[in-house]
């Protein structure tokens, strides 16, 4: 409910209209057209955040005159979450209002997904974390004490970010009024503006559940700007997420083929040998496990391809692939046919 007071249609005044039929709704007027809108709005917002709240959804609409303009990069519109982690909500209770406030990394870098990621990355700046393992750690320090399972227990269930990626970014948008006519009986779309957690097929049927599938277009929007564009929702730069040491894909044609597996001595060049020796390769599904053998180090994020499992981990990943001595670059397989499968999914 404190959410839905963020968004201009969910707090509108002129929600006690009752609902027309199909006569008289070709006879409405703008402004009954408006409260229309208006009410079908609020209840896709009620409804998606029913079925995504709390979790890795992110809702952005038109903000509520009350919203103080910094909060909406002067684009009209305001986003929300609200998370599902024990210490965000922990956190959130305790202070009693919405909280505002960046993402807990330096623009541009790898997100975190543990405490002590964000003190890699924000450990000289005035700021304070709340990590769980903190207690657990110095307890086993003081006491001397080799058996973790304590802090095991902890870190599974607090210490580590359970989703591990970003939260999908959708944007409900409601059509001008005055253009309903031309667009199929449509009054308006949501759309995708970041793939997250959250897939589009999964709003699509939050809609439908709701009665709304009707009313609204589910499409993808995602794009990628520069770093002087202002943005409704964040990670639509063109460098976005980045680690500190050089990415490149590896193309389908030279992953995984299990007939030309044994035949990688004679295939890779010697300068192709030197620059494996020198990065760090992250697989999934064991597409580039040929190439492990020759490269500095290798993980795996899920080796029985599965998609939850990887993005649980790939932030985290990235980071480690930093602190790799001596790697020049990473390299991960090309996954974008698997991706976009993925998100026309449940994955």
């Amino acid at each position: 409910q404190d959410a839905l007071e963020l968004w201009d249609a969910s707090c509108s005044k002129n929600d006690n209209g009752k609902g027309a039929n199909n006569s008289q709704e070709e006879s409405e007027t703008a402004t009954q057209q408006l409260i229309r809108q208006q009410k079908i709005e609020k209840k896709a917002l009620t409804s998606l955040t029913q079925s995504f709240f709390p979790g890795p959804l992110t809702l952005v609409a038109k903000a509520h005159p009350t919203i103080p303009q910094i909060l909406m990069a002067n684009t009209g519109y305001v986003a929300c979450r609200s998370p599902s982690h024990v210490i965000a909500r922990a956190l959130i209770d305790a202070a009693g209002v919405p909280i505002a406030a960046p993402s807990a990394n330096k623009f541009g870098h790898v997100s975190p997904t543990r405490a002590e990621h964000v003190m890699d990355d924000l450990g000289g700046e005035d700021v304070w974390v709340v990590d769980p393992l903190l207690g657990c750690l110095e307890r086993e320090r003081k006491e001397g004490n080799g058996n973790n399972a304590g802090v095991d227990e902890v870190g599974d269930n607090n210490a580590v970010c359970q989703v591990g990626v970003e939260s999908t970014v959708a944007k409900i948008e409601m059509y001008r009024h005055d253009a309903t006519e031309i667009s199929g009986g449509l009054l308006g779309s949501v759309s995708v503006l970041r793939h997250g957690a959250i897939s589009s097929r999964s709003i699509q049927e939050a809609l439908e559940k709701a009665g709304l599938a009707q009313y609204f277009i589910v499409s993808d929007a995602v794009r990628y700007t520069s770093e002087e564009v202002n943005n409704v929702a964040p990670g639509q730069t063109v460098k976005h997420y980045s680690p500190n040491v050089p990415c490149f894909m590896i193309a389908s044609a030279r992953q995984r083929d299990r007939t030309l597996h044994e035949q990688v001595e004679q295939q890779l060049t010697q300068e192709e040998r030197d620059i494996l020796s020198q990065s760090v390769i992250i697989d999934y599904s064991q597409q580039l496990s040929r190439y492990k053998e020759h490269s500095l180090a290798y993980r795996d994020l899920s080796p029985e391809g599965n998609a939850s499992k990887a993005a649980s981990q790939i932030f985290d990943t990235l980071r480690w692939s930093e602190s790799i001595r001596g790697a020049n670059r990473v390299y991960v397989p090309d996954l974008s046919g698997i991706a976009e499968s993925a998100n026309n999914s449940d994955q």
